[in-house]
Protein backbone atom coordinates (compact mmCIF):
# COMPACT_ATOMS: atom_id res chain seq x y z
CA UNK A 1 0.00 0.00 0.00
CA UNK A 2 1.54 3.33 -0.58
CA UNK A 3 -0.32 6.85 0.13
CA UNK A 4 1.30 9.26 -2.91
CA UNK A 5 1.17 13.24 -2.16
CA UNK A 6 0.33 15.24 -5.38
CA UNK A 7 -0.42 18.97 -6.21
CA UNK A 8 -3.45 19.57 -8.29
CA UNK A 9 -4.28 22.99 -8.86
CA UNK A 10 -4.11 26.22 -6.64
CA UNK A 11 -6.44 28.06 -4.99
CA UNK A 12 -5.08 31.46 -4.75
CA UNK A 13 -1.62 31.41 -2.89
CA UNK A 14 -2.75 27.99 -1.99
CA UNK A 15 -2.11 24.28 -3.33
CA UNK A 16 -4.57 22.22 -3.81
CA UNK A 17 -3.35 18.58 -3.38
CA UNK A 18 -4.29 15.02 -3.98
CA UNK A 19 -3.90 12.77 -1.26
CA UNK A 20 -3.78 9.39 -3.32
CA UNK A 21 -4.19 5.95 -1.00
CA UNK A 22 -3.52 2.90 -3.29
CA UNK A 23 -3.50 -0.42 -1.77
CA UNK A 24 -2.25 -4.13 -3.54
CA UNK A 25 -5.23 -5.54 -4.05
CA UNK A 26 -6.45 -2.36 -6.29
CA UNK A 27 -8.76 -0.81 -3.72
CA UNK A 28 -7.88 3.55 -4.62
CA UNK A 29 -8.93 6.48 -2.49
CA UNK A 30 -8.60 9.78 -3.25
CA UNK A 31 -9.18 12.66 -1.27
CA UNK A 32 -8.08 16.99 -1.42
CA UNK A 33 -6.87 19.00 1.30
CA UNK A 34 -9.65 21.29 -0.25
CA UNK A 35 -12.46 20.28 1.80
CA UNK A 36 -11.32 17.31 2.48
CA UNK A 37 -13.06 16.16 -0.64
CA UNK A 38 -13.45 12.75 -1.85
CA UNK A 39 -12.94 12.28 -5.37
CA UNK A 40 -12.51 8.82 -5.86
CA UNK A 41 -13.80 6.00 -4.31
CA UNK A 42 -12.14 3.17 -6.99
CA UNK A 43 -13.67 -0.37 -6.11
CA UNK A 44 -14.36 -3.96 -8.07
CA UNK A 45 -17.33 -5.28 -9.29
CA UNK A 46 -18.13 -8.81 -10.30
CA UNK A 47 -15.91 -9.77 -13.19
CA UNK A 48 -12.98 -7.30 -10.64
CA UNK A 49 -13.30 -4.42 -13.14
CA UNK A 50 -12.66 -1.10 -10.77
CA UNK A 51 -14.10 1.78 -11.42
CA UNK A 52 -14.79 4.90 -9.39
CA UNK A 53 -18.50 5.08 -6.99
CA UNK A 54 -18.19 8.30 -6.05
CA UNK A 55 -19.41 11.16 -8.34
CA UNK A 56 -16.72 13.74 -9.08
CA UNK A 57 -15.62 16.61 -11.55
CA UNK A 58 -13.24 16.49 -14.20
CA UNK A 59 -11.73 20.10 -13.56
CA UNK A 60 -10.03 20.45 -10.49
CA UNK A 61 -10.93 23.96 -10.31
CA UNK A 62 -14.50 23.09 -10.14
CA UNK A 63 -13.62 21.99 -6.52
CA UNK A 64 -12.94 25.47 -5.73
CA UNK A 65 -16.59 26.69 -5.76
CA UNK A 66 -18.37 22.98 -6.00
CA UNK A 67 -21.74 24.24 -6.14
CA UNK A 68 -22.93 20.64 -5.33
CA UNK A 69 -20.51 20.26 -2.76
CA UNK A 70 -19.73 17.07 -3.99
CA UNK A 71 -17.47 14.46 -1.60
CA UNK A 72 -16.51 17.56 0.82
CA UNK A 73 -16.47 17.62 4.53
CA UNK A 74 -19.41 19.82 5.78
CA UNK A 75 -20.07 22.12 8.83
CA UNK A 76 -19.87 23.60 11.60
CA UNK A 77 -23.61 22.68 10.77
CA UNK A 78 -24.98 20.42 7.83
CA UNK A 79 -28.49 20.55 6.43
CA UNK A 80 -30.54 24.27 6.69
CA UNK A 81 -31.00 26.15 9.41
CA UNK A 82 -34.32 27.61 9.36
CA UNK A 83 -34.58 31.44 8.84
CA UNK A 84 -30.83 31.57 9.46
CA UNK A 85 -31.19 32.43 13.33
CA UNK A 86 -30.48 30.69 16.22
CA UNK A 87 -30.42 31.32 20.27
CA UNK A 88 -27.33 30.11 22.41
CA UNK A 89 -27.01 30.78 26.16
CA UNK A 90 -30.23 32.85 25.39
CA UNK A 91 -28.21 34.84 22.69
CA UNK A 92 -29.46 35.85 19.62
CA UNK A 93 -27.27 34.86 16.54
CA UNK A 94 -28.06 35.63 12.54
CA UNK A 95 -26.32 33.38 10.41
CA UNK A 96 -25.68 34.02 6.74
CA UNK A 97 -28.75 33.32 4.57
CA UNK A 98 -26.98 31.33 1.50
CA UNK A 99 -29.78 28.92 1.11
CA UNK A 100 -32.64 31.59 0.24
CA UNK A 101 -34.17 31.99 3.35
CA UNK A 102 -31.87 29.71 5.26
CA UNK A 103 -28.75 29.16 5.93
CA UNK A 104 -27.23 25.88 4.44
CA UNK A 105 -23.75 23.38 5.13
CA UNK A 106 -22.40 25.84 7.53
CA UNK A 107 -22.40 29.32 5.23
CA UNK A 108 -20.94 30.69 2.50
CA UNK A 109 -17.71 29.53 3.62
CA UNK A 110 -18.02 26.36 5.48
CA UNK A 111 -15.69 23.77 6.08
CA UNK A 112 -16.13 22.46 2.48
CA UNK A 113 -14.22 25.67 1.39
CA UNK A 114 -10.98 24.98 3.60
CA UNK A 115 -7.80 24.25 3.11
CA UNK A 116 -6.75 21.52 5.72
CA UNK A 117 -3.87 20.34 7.50
CA UNK A 118 -3.02 16.74 6.60
CA UNK A 119 -0.43 14.26 8.34
CA UNK A 120 -0.29 10.89 6.82
CA UNK A 121 -0.40 7.98 9.24
CA UNK A 122 0.38 4.01 8.01
CA UNK A 123 -0.24 1.01 10.07
CA UNK A 124 -0.49 -2.47 8.53
CA UNK A 125 -3.03 -3.01 7.28
CA UNK A 126 -4.60 0.71 6.33
CA UNK A 127 -3.80 4.53 5.79
CA UNK A 128 -5.12 7.29 7.99
CA UNK A 129 -5.25 11.26 6.69
CA UNK A 130 -5.76 13.06 9.55
CA UNK A 131 -7.30 16.10 8.65
CA UNK A 132 -7.10 19.60 11.38
CA UNK A 133 -8.61 23.25 10.92
CA UNK A 134 -9.37 25.64 12.64
CA UNK A 135 -12.89 27.78 13.08
CA UNK A 136 -12.53 30.70 14.39
CA UNK A 137 -15.08 33.13 16.87
CA UNK A 138 -17.84 34.84 15.17
CA UNK A 139 -17.04 32.46 11.79
CA UNK A 140 -20.03 32.71 10.22
CA UNK A 141 -21.35 34.16 13.09
CA UNK A 142 -21.22 31.04 14.95
CA UNK A 143 -19.67 31.49 18.94
CA UNK A 144 -16.29 29.75 19.73
CA UNK A 145 -12.97 29.18 18.48
CA UNK A 146 -13.44 25.41 17.05
CA UNK A 147 -10.34 23.07 16.73
CA UNK A 148 -11.56 20.46 13.79
CA UNK A 149 -9.98 16.92 13.23
CA UNK A 150 -11.41 14.71 10.90
CA UNK A 151 -9.65 11.00 10.25
CA UNK A 152 -10.17 9.15 7.19
CA UNK A 153 -9.18 5.73 8.46
CA UNK A 154 -8.80 3.75 4.97
CA UNK A 155 -8.70 0.01 5.31
CA UNK A 156 -6.76 -2.77 2.57
CA UNK A 157 -10.23 -4.50 2.70
CA UNK A 158 -12.23 -1.50 1.09
CA UNK A 159 -13.61 0.13 3.89
CA UNK A 160 -13.58 4.10 5.31
CA UNK A 161 -13.87 4.91 9.00
CA UNK A 162 -14.19 9.03 9.06
CA UNK A 163 -14.12 9.99 12.32
CA UNK A 164 -15.34 13.73 13.16
CA UNK A 165 -13.74 15.38 16.59
CA UNK A 166 -14.51 18.97 17.38
CA UNK A 167 -13.80 21.36 20.80
CA UNK A 168 -14.72 25.03 21.02
CA UNK A 169 -14.01 27.52 23.69
CA UNK A 170 -18.00 28.59 23.70
CA UNK A 171 -21.08 26.74 24.30
CA UNK A 172 -21.79 26.35 19.99
CA UNK A 173 -23.55 23.80 17.68
CA UNK A 174 -21.57 21.31 15.90
CA UNK A 175 -23.36 18.76 13.72
CA UNK A 176 -20.69 17.22 10.51
CA UNK A 177 -21.00 15.20 7.60
CA UNK A 178 -19.34 13.99 4.69
CA UNK A 179 -21.37 14.70 1.21
CA UNK A 180 -20.30 12.06 -1.40
CA UNK A 181 -22.75 11.03 -4.08
CA UNK A 182 -22.59 7.31 -4.46
CA UNK A 183 -23.02 5.74 -7.92
CA UNK A 184 -22.43 2.00 -7.90
CA UNK A 185 -22.67 1.39 -11.25
CA UNK A 186 -18.80 2.76 -11.87
CA UNK A 187 -17.76 5.58 -13.70
CA UNK A 188 -21.34 6.58 -13.63
CA UNK A 189 -22.38 4.05 -16.28
CA UNK A 190 -26.07 4.36 -14.95
CA UNK A 191 -28.95 6.74 -12.72
CA UNK A 192 -29.13 5.67 -9.06
CA UNK A 193 -32.86 5.16 -9.86
CA UNK A 194 -31.84 1.77 -10.90
CA UNK A 195 -29.78 0.91 -7.58
CA UNK A 196 -31.74 -0.60 -4.66
CA UNK A 197 -32.12 0.64 -1.02
CA UNK A 198 -32.11 -0.14 2.16
CA UNK A 199 -32.87 2.06 5.69
CA UNK A 200 -32.87 1.10 9.05
CA UNK A 201 -36.03 3.76 9.60
CA UNK A 202 -39.39 3.77 10.11
CA UNK A 203 -39.80 7.31 10.47
CA UNK A 204 -38.59 10.55 8.42
CA UNK A 205 -38.95 14.05 9.08
CA UNK A 206 -41.67 16.08 7.26
CA UNK A 207 -39.55 19.31 5.36
CA UNK A 208 -41.85 22.47 3.81
CA UNK A 209 -41.46 23.96 0.82
CA UNK A 210 -38.13 25.74 1.51
CA UNK A 211 -37.21 21.87 2.80
CA UNK A 212 -36.48 22.80 6.11
CA UNK A 213 -37.67 20.37 9.41
CA UNK A 214 -41.07 20.98 10.51
CA UNK A 215 -40.53 19.52 13.80
CA UNK A 216 -43.41 16.90 12.44
CA UNK A 217 -42.71 12.90 12.56
CA UNK A 218 -43.98 10.96 9.54
CA UNK A 219 -44.02 6.42 9.52
CA UNK A 220 -42.88 5.98 6.53
CA UNK A 221 -45.17 2.79 6.61
CA UNK A 222 -47.28 2.47 3.05
CA UNK A 223 -45.19 5.66 1.44
CA UNK A 224 -43.23 6.49 -0.91
CA UNK A 225 -40.07 6.70 1.68
CA UNK A 226 -40.40 3.31 3.06
CA UNK A 227 -37.01 1.63 2.68
CA UNK A 228 -37.38 -0.50 5.90
CA UNK A 229 -37.18 -3.54 3.01
CA UNK A 230 -34.77 -3.18 0.14
CA UNK A 231 -36.25 -2.06 -3.03
CA UNK A 232 -35.38 0.56 -6.03
CA UNK A 233 -34.82 4.06 -5.46
CA UNK A 234 -36.58 4.76 -8.78
CA UNK A 235 -39.43 3.26 -8.07
CA UNK A 236 -41.72 5.81 -6.10
CA UNK A 237 -38.89 8.88 -7.03
CA UNK A 238 -41.71 10.81 -8.70
CA UNK A 239 -44.51 9.17 -6.81
CA UNK A 240 -47.26 12.41 -6.66
CA UNK A 241 -46.61 12.89 -3.29
CA UNK A 242 -46.55 16.44 -1.74
CA UNK A 243 -43.21 15.28 0.41
CA UNK A 244 -41.69 14.03 -2.81
CA UNK A 245 -42.90 17.08 -4.47
CA UNK A 246 -41.70 19.37 -2.42
CA UNK A 247 -37.89 17.59 -2.74
CA UNK A 248 -38.71 17.28 -6.39
CA UNK A 249 -37.31 13.18 -5.21
CA UNK A 250 -35.67 12.41 -1.87
CA UNK A 251 -34.32 15.17 -0.06
CA UNK A 252 -35.27 14.03 3.25
CA UNK A 253 -33.86 13.71 6.64
CA UNK A 254 -34.98 9.95 8.18
CA UNK A 255 -34.74 9.03 11.59
CA UNK A 256 -32.38 5.93 12.24
CA UNK A 257 -32.96 2.76 14.34
CA UNK A 258 -31.73 -0.56 15.22
CA UNK A 259 -28.31 -0.78 14.01
CA UNK A 260 -28.41 2.42 12.60
CA UNK A 261 -27.21 0.89 8.71
CA UNK A 262 -27.68 2.26 5.16
CA UNK A 263 -27.67 -0.53 2.50
CA UNK A 264 -27.00 0.36 -1.62
CA UNK A 265 -26.38 -1.84 -4.14
CA UNK A 266 -26.26 -1.80 -8.29
CA UNK A 267 -27.67 -5.28 -9.33
CA UNK A 268 -25.59 -4.97 -12.81
CA UNK A 269 -22.11 -4.53 -11.40
CA UNK A 270 -22.94 -6.43 -8.12
CA UNK A 271 -21.33 -3.74 -6.27
CA UNK A 272 -22.82 -3.22 -2.65
CA UNK A 273 -22.04 -0.89 0.41
CA UNK A 274 -22.63 -0.55 3.89
CA UNK A 275 -22.89 2.70 5.78
CA UNK A 276 -23.15 2.63 9.77
CA UNK A 277 -22.99 5.46 12.34
CA UNK A 278 -23.56 6.57 15.15
CA UNK A 279 -25.83 9.53 14.57
CA UNK A 280 -28.93 10.00 14.68
CA UNK A 281 -30.32 10.49 11.20
CA UNK A 282 -29.56 10.54 7.45
CA UNK A 283 -30.22 12.94 4.88
CA UNK A 284 -30.84 11.23 1.89
CA UNK A 285 -30.71 13.49 -1.45
CA UNK A 286 -31.25 11.57 -4.47
CA UNK A 287 -29.54 14.49 -6.84
CA UNK A 288 -32.92 16.09 -7.81
CA UNK A 289 -30.68 19.25 -8.85
CA UNK A 290 -27.49 19.50 -10.83
CA UNK A 291 -25.30 22.05 -11.62
CA UNK A 292 -23.27 23.32 -14.62
CA UNK A 293 -19.83 22.03 -13.60
CA UNK A 294 -18.37 19.14 -16.44
CA UNK A 295 -18.13 15.68 -14.77
CA UNK A 296 -15.32 13.68 -14.79
CA UNK A 297 -17.49 11.56 -17.47
CA UNK A 298 -17.38 14.85 -19.54
CA UNK A 299 -21.37 15.25 -19.10
CA UNK A 300 -22.79 17.92 -17.55
CA UNK A 301 -26.33 17.98 -15.79
CA UNK A 302 -26.35 14.30 -15.04
CA UNK A 303 -29.82 13.91 -12.78
CA UNK A 304 -29.90 11.56 -10.58
CA UNK A 305 -26.29 9.81 -11.42
CA UNK A 306 -25.58 10.03 -7.59
CA UNK A 307 -27.16 9.86 -4.27
CA UNK A 308 -25.91 11.47 -0.98
CA UNK A 309 -25.85 9.63 2.59
CA UNK A 310 -25.53 12.89 5.10
CA UNK A 311 -25.03 10.78 8.72
CA UNK A 312 -25.75 13.62 10.94
CA UNK A 313 -27.94 14.72 13.61
CA UNK A 314 -31.15 16.28 12.42
CA UNK A 315 -31.14 19.77 10.93
CA UNK A 316 -32.52 22.27 12.57
CA UNK A 317 -35.79 23.77 11.57
CA UNK A 318 -39.56 25.73 12.56
CA UNK A 319 -38.68 27.06 15.64
CA UNK A 320 -35.28 25.74 16.54
CA UNK A 321 -36.87 22.39 16.28
CA UNK A 322 -33.50 19.71 17.37
CA UNK A 323 -31.08 22.41 17.88
CA UNK A 324 -30.24 20.48 20.82
CA UNK A 325 -29.14 17.33 18.78
CA UNK A 326 -26.19 19.82 17.74
CA UNK A 327 -25.82 21.83 20.83
CA UNK A 328 -21.86 21.16 21.93
CA UNK A 329 -21.05 22.76 25.40
CA UNK A 330 -17.75 24.49 26.26
CA UNK A 331 -14.56 22.40 26.00
CA UNK A 332 -17.11 19.43 25.69
CA UNK A 333 -15.34 16.93 22.66
CA UNK A 334 -17.74 16.46 19.59
CA UNK A 335 -17.56 12.92 18.21
CA UNK A 336 -19.26 11.63 15.07
CA UNK A 337 -18.11 8.35 13.35
CA UNK A 338 -19.06 6.63 9.83
CA UNK A 339 -17.99 4.02 8.13
CA UNK A 340 -18.30 3.13 4.22
CA UNK A 341 -17.84 -0.79 3.64
CA UNK A 342 -17.87 -2.06 0.01
CA UNK A 343 -18.28 -5.11 -1.64
CA UNK A 344 -19.53 -7.61 -3.76
CA UNK A 345 -22.68 -9.44 -3.60
CA UNK A 346 -22.49 -12.12 -5.51
CA UNK A 347 -26.14 -13.80 -4.34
Amino acid sequence: MKCVKKIVGKRENEDIIAYNVVFDNGFEVEILNLGGIITKIIVPDKDNKFENVVVGYKNIESYITNPSYFGAIIGRTAGRICDARIIIDDKSYNLSKNYDTNQGHGGYVGFDKKIWNVEVLEEVNNITLKMETKSLDGEENYPGNLDVIVSYKIYNDYKIEILYEAISDKNTLINMTNHSYFNLSGNLKSPITQQYMKLDSEYMLEIDESCVPTGNKINVKNTPFDFTSIRCIGDSIDSDNYQINIGKGYNHPFLLNGDKNIYLEDRSSKRAMKISTNQKSVVVYSMNFTDDEVLYNGKINQRRYGICFETQSPPIGKDMCFIDDSFVRKNEKYIQKTTYEFFVNRI
